[in-house]
């Protein structure tokens, strides 16, 4: 049976992590997923944006990720497509006078199919003929006034958590309401999750890299039968860790950009690391001094010893090398890391393409954020966890 599609509506300047979270972890939850952009084609990139609040009046923007379309938007046929999602960012500002993509979210409308719309992707909502009359909605407190001119019930936002279900419509204020708008996605295209409740603890650090940590944190969030921890050293419940940008943009290696604030959710120093089930390390520039810090290494090691499932993508791999848990594993890791995977004592798998991942026993490791539906998939497995559709 061929998997339920899903098609994105993308543009120049979407939110980064409107954009890729809902991407990878519907991929990882064995949707297909379908990006477009009106004038580009398949293969082509959309700059993204990071959004913000820092205090200031409004939020902030830097510079995201390119995000790569995998389809066509002139060789798109809504009909065949179960399900539409559309990002927030500066994007929907212009997309909203696009007739084509106006057109397209009608039919998804009319026809009944569940729409998830985030942040400022309701301005497209708004601008599409009467998809917003007397429907109940919420979005960025800024899109309101907009959304009411259009004759939707407007449900101001508690916070930039908040999500509104009416019907086939799911809205969301922020990125930080992913973790529930992709629940109610999954219902509406009629999945079902099992598995037995799991508790994991990811493992965080400043500069790690923003898509890994945030799009398989999310991913499991949005599972009801997974509990999830983030925690740094000398960090508490709370505190923020700033998150770098990693892409790859022609240069001989990556760069990087500045990426979005991650607010941790338990004390490092009082986590009892017996009472979590799993353990997810992110990549990024973190590894490199946490392996450094003993009570990281002790807490790695009861994770490995006692054969919980581990994940660990890009970096994250030296911390394992760091801790000796790597001796006669398989492994992959960030090219770059090879030689900390081999020192350790494991047998080097190659990541070709960059986004092929691996599972050894309870360890799956990844290469680089690009496979995280293959990370996260396999990660589900290990903990018994599956999303059916």
């Amino acid at each position: 049976m061929s998997p339920k599609k899903i098609l994105m509506i993308c543009g120049d300047y979407m939110e980064d992590s409107e954009a890729m979270v809902p991407f990878q972890a519907l991929q990882a939850y064995g949707l297909a997923v379908d990006a477009v952009c009106p004038g580009k084609k398949s293969g082509d990139i959309c700059r993204t944006a990071i959004h913000q609040d820092e205090g200031h009046q409004t939020y902030s923007e830097l510079r995201g990720h390119n995000f790569t379309l995998n389809a066509t938007f002139d060789e798109t046929n809504a009909s065949t497509y179960d399900g539409l999602v559309i990002p927030g960012g500066r994007a929907p500002e212009y997309l909203a006078m696009n007739e084509s993509v106006l057109n397209m979210v009608s039919h998804f409308a009319k026809s009944g199919k569940p729409i998830v719309s985030i942040c400022h992707g309701q301005l497209i909502l708004a601008a599409a003929a009467d998809v917003m009359k007397g429907r109940k909605v919420t979005a960025h407190p800024t899109a309101g006034p907009v959304l009411v001119a259009a004759g939707a019930h407007w449900v101001q936002p508690e916070t930039l958590a908040s999500c509104t279900v009416d019907g086939n419509l799911i809205t969301a204020a922020s990125y930080s309401g992913h973790p529930e708008v992709i629940r109610h996605f999954i219902k509406a295209l009629g999945g079902i999750v099992t598995g037995s409740n799991k508790r994991i603890l990811f493992l965080c650090g400043d500069y790690m890299e923003d898509y890994e940590v945030v799009v398989p944190f999310q991913s499991l969030q949005a599972l009801e039968c997974c509990y999830v921890d983030a925690v740094c050293p000398n960090k508490r419940a709370g505190d923020m860790c700033p998150t770098a940008v990693h892409d790859f943009e022609g240069d001989q290696t990556y760069s990087e950009k500045p990426g979005h604030n991650f607010k941790l959710t338990a004390n490092f120093h009082d986590i009892d690391a017996s009472s979590y089930d799993a353990f997810v390390i992110p990549g990024g520039r973190a590894p490199e001094y946490l392996s450094l810090d003993p009570e990281v290494i002790k807490l790695v090691k009861h994770f490995m010893d006692a054969g919980k499932p581990v994940a660990s993508i890009c970096h994250g791999q030296q911390i394992l090398s760091a801790a000796g848990v790597l001796k006669g594993r398989k492994c992959t890791a960030y090219p770059a890391v090879k030689l900390n995977v081999e020192l350790g004592g494991a047998m080097w798998l190659e990541p070709d393409p960059i986004d092929r991942c691996f599972t050894d026993g309870n360890l799956v490791t990844g290469a680089a954020w690009p496979g995280h539906p293959q990370f996260i998939a396999q990660f589900l497995s290990l903990l018994g966890v599956k999303v059916c559709f």
